[in-house]
C-alpha cells in the first residue's frame, strides 16, 4: 500500500488537469489510470488499454514532468502495465449502452433554410445539397474546409437534416472527432469494440465534424480510416469538416488520400453584402428590429466570421432587454466597442501589400493609390485590394480608404473580379504567391 507522502505527486498531477480538461475528457481518459507504485525515481500506472497510455503522454508530458519523477534524458519515469481484462457474465456484458450516452441530434437552427448564401459559400453549399440529395452517389467523400465560425458545422447538420427527412430509411450519424475518439474508448474499455465497428460500418451517412482534433493520434486515426474504407467501399456517404484542407493536417499519406479522394471544397468569410443579409437574419431570430446603419455597422466591423456577428448581436440585445432602449447606431458602437477593438493588432498592413505588389508589378505604390487606368497599373491595383480584403482583419471601408479614398464597393469589385481571374490565370496565380512571399519576410 502507498504511503500518503508517496501518492502526493500523482495526486497533485491529478488535482492539476483536473482543471484543465473537461469532465468527459477527464472520466474517459484520466479516471480509470491506476498509480499501483511510486517511488522517488519511478512510477507505475496501471492503464485499461494503449490508447490511454499514449493519451496521457501526448497531450500532458508538461505537467508529467513538473509532478512526477524523471529520467536522465528529462522524460517522465514512468511504468506501464495493461490492465488485465476482467471476466463478466454474458448478461452483465451485454447490458452497456452501445456507445456512450451523448446529445446527437441535429441542432434545429442548422438547416439549408437557415444558411445566408453568397459568393464565397454558394459553391460549398451546392456540394452539401448535391450529397443531401443523393447520398453515396454525388461527391464522396466531401470534406469541407474553412475558418472558424464560417457554416461548416451549419451546413453539416443541414445534410443531417435533409437527409433525416427526406431519406427516412437512410441510417445516419453525426459526431465530432473527440466523441468518436471517446467512443472508441469506451468500447475498448468494456471489451466491446466490435460492437461499435458493425455500428459504424453499418451506417449510410457518416457526418464527421473537425477532423483536425485527429492528429497525432496515430492509432484513432487507423480505425477512423478503416472505417471510412468499409463505408466508402459499400457506397455509403461520408462528409467531414476541417480547418485546413487536407494536404495541411498532420495525418497519414493513406489517411489524406481517403478524404480527396472525392471533393474537397472551401468555404470563405462572407463579403459584405452577405455579412448584412446574415445579421438581418440573425436580428429577426431574436425578434430585433435594426435600424439599416445598425445593420450595416455589425457587418462591417464583422470581419472574422459569422459567430462575431451572433455575438455582437446577443450582446445589443441584451442591452437594449436590460436598458429599454431601442439600439442606435451610437449605442451600437459603443456598447460593441471593446469586441470590435479586440482585433486592432495585425501583423499584414495595407503598406506592406502596396510595396510587395509594387515590386512584383513593377508599379510604382502613388500609382496603385490613383485613379490611372493603364492596364498593368489597373490590374496590381485590384491585385493589391484583393489581398488587402484577403489578408487584413478590418472593416472594409477602412481598407479602402487606404487606397487613396477608394469605397468598400470599388474595394469589392477588384477582389471579385481577381478571383474569377484566377481561376483560369496561372501567371497571375503565380504573381500573387510572389506578392505573399515578400509581405511574409
Amino acid at each position: 500500500m502507498l504511503t500518503d507522502k508517496q501518492q502526493k505527486s500523482w495526486a497533485e498531477f491529478l488535482d492539476c488537469i483536473q482543471g484543465l480538461c473537461s469532465n468527459a475528457e477527464f472520466h474517459n481518459w484520466i479516471a480509470p489510470i491506476q498509480c499501483l507504485e511510486e517511488t522517488e525515481t519511478k512510477i507505475v500506472l496501471e492503464v485499461p488499454n494503449i490508447f490511454v497510455q499514449e493519451y496521457l503522454l501526448e497531450n500532458f508530458k508538461e505537467q508529467l514532468l513538473l509532478f512526477l519523477p524523471t529520467t536522465s534524458d528529462n522524460k517522465p519515469s514512468i511504468e506501464f502495465t495493461i490492465k488485465e481484462p476482467t471476466q463478466q457474465p454474458q448478461k452483465a456484458a451485454s447490458n452497456f449502452p452501445l456507445h456512450p450516452k451523448e446529445d446527437t441530434s441535429f441542432n434545429q437552427l442548422y438547416t439549408f433554410e437557415n444558411f445566408i448564401e453568397g459568393p464565397s459559400n454558394q459553391f460549398v453549399k451546392s456540394a452539401a445539397l448535391g450529397v443531401a440529395h443523393r447520398p453515396g452517389k454525388s461527391f464522396n467523400p466531401l470534406f469541407i474546409h474553412g475558418g472558424v465560425g464560417l457554416g461548416k458545422t451549419h451546413l453539416l447538420h443541414g445534410i443531417g437534416h435533409y437527409i433525416h427527412n427526406t431519406h427516412k430509411r437512410k441510417k445516419s450519424k453525426c459526431i465530432t472527432t473527440e466523441a468518436f475518439i471517446n467512443d472508441l474508448v469506451f468500447h475498448l474499455r468494456n471489451k466491446s469494440i466490435d460492437q461499435m465497428k458493425n455500428f459504424y460500418r453499418s451506417l449510410d451517412v457518416l457526418l464527421v465534424d473537425d477532423i483536425q482534433f485527429l492528429q497525432n493520434r496515430l492509432n484513432f486515426e487507423e480505425e477512423l480510416c478503416n472505417t471510412f474504407e468499409s463505408l466508402i467501399n459499400q457506397n455509403k456517404q461520408i462528409v467531414i469538416t476541417s480547418d485546413k484542407p487536407p494536404s495541411q493536417l498532420k495525418l497519414s499519406e493513406r489517411m489524406i488520400a481517403r478524404m480527396e479522394w472525392g471533393l474537397v471544397a472551401h468555404i470563405g468569410m462572407p463579403e459584405l453584402e452577405t455579412r448584412i443579409a446574415i445579421t438581418q437574419h440573425k436580428a429577426q431570430q431574436r425578434g430585433l428590429q435594426f435600424s439599416d446603419d445598425v445593420i450595416y455597422f455589425i457587418a462591417d466591423h464583422s470581419y472574422d466570421n459569422v459567430r462575431q456577428i451572433e455575438g455582437a448581436i446577443n450582446r445589443l440585445c441584451a442591452y437594449a432587454h436590460l436598458m429599454h432602449v431601442d439600439i442606435t447606431k451610437a449605442i451600437a458602437e459603443s456598447v460593441l466597442k471593446e469586441m470590435l477593438q479586440y482585433h486592432a493588432t495585425q501583423k499584414v498592413s495595407v503598406e506592406g501589400i502596396l510595396k510587395s505588389v509594387s515590386l512584383v508589378f513593377d508599379v510604382r505604390i502613388a500609382d496603385l493609390k490613383g485613379e490611372s487606368r493603364m492596364k498593368n497599373i489597373a490590374l496590381a491595383r485590384q491585385v493589391a485590394m484583393y489581398l488587402a480584403k484577403e489578408l487584413i482583419n478590418d472593416s472594409l471601408t477602412k481598407i479602402a480608404m487606404s487606397f487613396g479614398g477608394k469605397t468598400h464597393s470599388t474595394l469589392l469589385h477588384a477582389a471579385k473580379k481577381i478571383e474569377q481571374e484566377l481561376k483560369t490565370n496561372l501567371t497571375l496565380s503565380r504573381q500573387i504567391q510572389m506578392v505573399k512571399r515578400n509581405i511574409q519576410e
